[in-house]
């Protein structure tokens, strides 16, 4: 007799710790969450908007609640049913017979799992809802756009928030159903009443069990019935246009509409018969209902719209698709904010007098000097003060007045950068309790430099020390009366503020000399969160994994805990259904520092409008350094809705209502009417402070590149379409990527004053010389005012890549580009600016020195300017701009301070650049011989380690270039 394989059981030990220690993982799980919920609970307390939590939270419980609940009834009453259809005498055949011991095995515990199985799904189903918190809460609180589709003539309301969540629905019905056919299938099979081995055909299924499977298919064809329904108005958002353009093409207005109508109604006869198979109990009906749908769906619905695209809209697509075309391009501007934006000729001069030059008062004499993506090594060096500050690796740029008049100045906050603490220095009590904040708003003009090509201060001294020796206390434009930042882009994930006795603690910023080192203080402010008690204590350490926030004695019960503090992060937690924009800003409003940040309300169910990547529009060559990217999300509609500040001492969020016809921004503030102010809340001190959002015109201009051709025939042609062109000044060892827009104060051809703008230049698509010039004003009196330059099609300007190998190829600038990229230290070229000025277009880049070494800076050494295909190269702007047009173009420029005064420069020569002054030859040899001296002592220096070696000889070589310049000049 064979011996049986020995039965290896599990112990009755094993048997008991198995759902122990899955129980202790899902309360570990479950502790964790009610942790990251009781801290969320005293954040948003500490913010003052508990509002959104709850809402938001309670809109979760609904979703989880109704459809999880709504997946576990159905699921398992289908079970249930099934299990009550099931036959009370089955013929003992050898599938019954082993199908019998699975019977009794699972006979007892039934019920229980029937309730475990729908439960599961019903959890998971429900997981997966309240996800969609957003689409419920637009649903029911959806307000009218009073703009209807031209196909269907329904608000655009229904496609924006309706047509998502019965969507939404439809997927989760078809999903139920689907799941209660195949457990229903299996319940049947084990029971009996689906029988695959059977002596006759009519014993393979029961009638119950045919009248209960009857009904699923029925409901699942009805189901199917009303996904026809919708996918008519689901049109709306096609893209089988041969134009490659959103909405009804003329295909699916004449095949694929009539199509889904037919099948809706094919659809609805399916159903009918399905359910009628619960009477006449035979499924040979339904069986034809259904192949009859399948095959129509496969005709009408596949190989009918195949036809006529095929053999009527594509081989006539220009004149078939016109009327739709003509339907998304006035829907897409209407989306994006750009329905009233108009192109205007502009013949651009390529020659312009000197007269011309100095006429323009308002463009020339603000040409930006100082570059926000350059300066901050420069800010760093010159400013940081002590090693735990730092600057934002992208610097930003905002307008005071100066002068009498409104300039733009580089701008950033001296944060603390907890990444530079190293060693001991490094401890937790350092970083956590001990260094908690920055200190100081560090302003320049941007047009302005020093003697050594250095930014001129206007703010951010910390004693008067520091101002009496860099001068600022005689010319201050900016003060600031709380200058700590608490809350800002470098700081460390958490602070602990606040004492209960005992001495400041907090550094503050260096001592005013006599033996004081430092001055402490201690946070005074109405921000973060009190953790007065053992329990938020213990909840804090459990957050941050840090045991300190509980043991050490400094955190007492007058201790509050600062987190959250990115300004972006803080507006994304209070306001989740906004996208912001990618950089915020500071600025000094009634004497504080406030983060200005931009919100976007967004949608992509805008009918017929075109959809965007909103991550790639927006991506350029700042996007993650110094500039947050946005979500990779398709959207069609787009509104600059809301205008956010964070108090940088205390985090105080306020949120305006900057866009208040917005419908989507009017369902928001319907969900959270106490969550954001109106518009007129808004001070006149800080709406002067208020910039056109830099990712929104990002995303415009990549709309505005096809969008500018109105007439559908030269639309679909593409022959006027335009593109962003590649950053010129993106070094040769990175891949080019998009050219940001800049901020500037100019003045546009044919206004009366400058004003505060976002400017970009476009090129042809496929080319690279210049096809327009798009600005936008963020000025109050004008804000979001566009002036699209478009150069005529028969004129050739060149583009910034176009100017920029013109500029590297002259002579002058080829040979300094090759001196000063020698060992121990690059070039760094800043904005190319494109400006129009005199009737023509005037390029500025300004050109940077910095040292390789530790501590190193970029100075301004050079500007390049480019008119007409002409190039000029000095030390100023004045001396540029009188070299390229002729003594006493820059005579503006010299009054306002930029650069030094100009000397006399000639004419530039026809061949594109201009004529090089002649040069004291042993001055100019000396010179070399000085520079190659200090190149060489910088190089031995950095081999070294020697700091105070690298130091001096960075400084050798400063004074060396500058001796080579000023023999240029002789």
């Amino acid at each position: 007799m064979a011996m049986r394989p020995p039965q290896y059981q599990i112990s009755r030990r094993t048997r008991l710790l198995i759902p122990v220690v899955i129980l202790l993982a899902l309360l570990l799980s479950g502790f964790g969450a009610l942790v990251s919920l009781y801290t969320d609970v005293l954040w948003f307390r500490d913010v003052r908007y508990s509002q959104v939590f709850s809402t938001v939270l309670g809109t979760r419980i609904i979703m989880f609640t109704i459809f999880g609940a709504g997946m576990a009834v159905i699921v398992g009453a289908n079970l249930f049913i099934a299990h009550a259809l099931r036959p009370q005498f089955r013929p003992m055949s050898l599938e019954q017979q082993n199908l019998e011991r699975y019977r009794m095995a699972i006979e007892p515990r039934l019920r229980l799992l029937i309730l475990g199985v729908a439960g599961l799904f019903g959890v998971i189903t429900g997981m997966s809802a309240q996800g969609g918190w957003k689409t419920w809460l637009l649903w029911r609180n959806g307000v009218p756009f009073h703009v209807k589709d031209p196909q269907f003539h329904r608000d655009l309301s229904y496609y924006a928030f309706t047509y998502p969540f019965q969507r939404y629905v439809l997927g989760f019905l078809f999903t139920a159903v689907v799941m209660a056919i195949l457990g229903s299938l299996i319940m049947h099979y084990l029971f009996g009443a689906i029988r695959l081995q059977t002596q006759t055909a009519g014993e393979r299924m029961t009638a119950a069990a045919r009248a209960h499977l009857s009904v699923l298919l029925g409901v699942f064809v009805l189901l199917k019935a009303w996904a026809y329904y919708l996918d008519r108005f689901g049109l709306v958002f096609s893209d089988r246009s041969t134009a490659k353009v959103a909405g009804p093409s003329y295909t699916d207005v004449h095949a694929v509409l009539p199509a889904k109508t037919i099948l809706l109604l094919i659809a609805l006869i399916c159903a009918v018969a399905f359910l009628a198979n619960t009477v006449v109990r035979n499924f040979s009906l339904p069986i034809i209902a259904f192949a009859l749908l399948v095959v129509c769906a496969l005709l009408i619905g596949g190989a009918y719209p195949a036809a006529i695209q095929t053999f009527q809209a594509r081989p006539n697509a220009n004149t078939k698709e016109a009327p739709y075309i003509e339907r998304n391009i006035s829907a897409t501007l209407a989306a994006y904010g750009l329905s009233g934006v108009k192109t205007t000729p502009y013949d651009a001069k390529k020659v312009v007098t000197a007269a011309e030059v100095k006429a323009d008062t308002g463009t020339v004499p603000n040409a930006r000097l100082l570059d926000p993506s350059v300066l901050a090594d420069t800010f760093t060096q010159q400013q940081q003060v002590r090693p735990v500050y730092g600057f934002a690796s992208k610097l930003d740029i905002d307008r005071y007045a100066f002068n009498g008049k409104t300039q733009d100045f580089v701008v950033g906050v001296r944060e603390l950068n907890d990444a530079d603490l190293q060693g001991v220095q490094g401890n937790w009590i350092n970083r956590h309790l001990v260094y908690t904040h920055g200190n100081g708003f560090v302003a320049a003009p941007a047009n302005q430099v020093d003697g050594d090509g250095g930014p001129i201060f206007v703010s951010g001294a910390l004693t008067a020390a520091d101002k009496k020796a860099t001068g600022e206390d005689s010319r201050t434009v900016i003060s600031v009366d709380q200058p700590r930042a608490y809350y800002g882009e470098l700081l460390p994930s958490y602070s602990i503020v606040g004492k209960a006795s005992g001495p400041d603690r907090e550094f503050d910023r260096p001592g005013n000399g006599g033996g004081q080192d430092q001055v402490n203080n201690t946070y005074a402010g109405k921000g973060g969160v009190p953790i007065s008690n053992t329990l938020r204590k213990i909840a804090y350490a459990l957050k941050f994994r840090e045991p300190n926030v509980l043991l050490n004695s400094a955190v007492t019960s007058k201790s509050r805990i600062i987190y959250v503090r990115d300004p972006r992060k803080r507006i994304e937690k209070i306001a989740p259904f906004l996208e912001v924009d990618g950089d915020p800003y500071p600025a000094v409003i009634g004497g504080r520092i406030q983060w200005i940040v931009d919100g976007y309300t967004t949608s992509d169910g805008y009918a017929n409008s075109q959809p965007t990547t909103l991550g790639e529009a927006t991506n350029d060559t700042f996007t993650n350094r110094g500039t947050a990217s946005q979500p990779q999300a398709q959207v069609n509609y787009i509104r600059n809705s809301v205008k956010a500040t964070v108090d940088a001492y205390d985090g105080t969020v306020t949120l305006y209502a900057w866009d208040e016809k917005d419908p989507v921004l009017r369902t928001w503030r319907k969900v959270f009417p106490k969550l954001i102010q109106p518009k007129s809340a808004i001070s006149a001190e800080l709406q002067a402070h208020l910039r056109y959002p830099e990712d929104l015109f990002k995303v415009q201009r990549e709309v505005l590149s096809r969008y500018h051709v109105h007439d559908p025939q030269t639309f679909f042609s593409g022959v006027a379409s335009w593109s962003v062109p590649g950053d010129p000044t993106t070094p040769k060892s990175e891949a080019q990527r998009p050219q940001p827009p800049y901020y500037i104060v100019a003045q546009s051809p044919g206004d009366t004053k400058a004003s505060f703008e976002l400017i970009t230049a476009l090129n042809p698509i496929n080319k690279e010389n210049l096809a327009a010039v798009v600005s936008v004003s963020g000025d109050p009196d004008t804000y979001g005012r566009f002036t699209v330059l478009e150069i005529p099609s028969n004129t050739v300007i060149p583009g910034p890549n176009q100017v920029q190998r013109n500029f590297t190829s002259t002579a002058d600038v080829a040979r300094d580009l090759t001196l000063f990229d020698q060992g121990g230290s690059r070039v760094r070229f800043g904005n190319l600016l494109t400006l129009p000025v005199g009737g023509g277009l005037l390029y500025v880049e300004p050109l940077y020195v910095q040292g390789e070494g530790q501590g190193s800076q970029p100075l301004l050494r050079k500007v390049l300017v480019a008119f007409g295909g002409k190039v000029a190269y000095q030390s100023t702007l004045a001396e540029a701009l009188n070299q390229l047009f002729g003594p006493g173009a820059a005579a503006l420029v010299t009054s306002s301070g930029s650069g030094a005064s100009p000397s006399p420069s000639p004419t530039p020569s026809p061949g594109g650049s201009a004529s090089p002054p002649t040069t004291n030859a042993a001055e100019l040899a000396a010179a070399v011989k000085d520079i190659q001296t200090a190149l060489d002592h910088l190089s031995t220096a950095q081999k070294n380690g020697d700091f105070a070696g690298i130091g001096q000889a960075q400084a050798d070589l400063a004074k060396a270039i500058a001796r080579f310049q000023n023999a240029q000049k002789g």
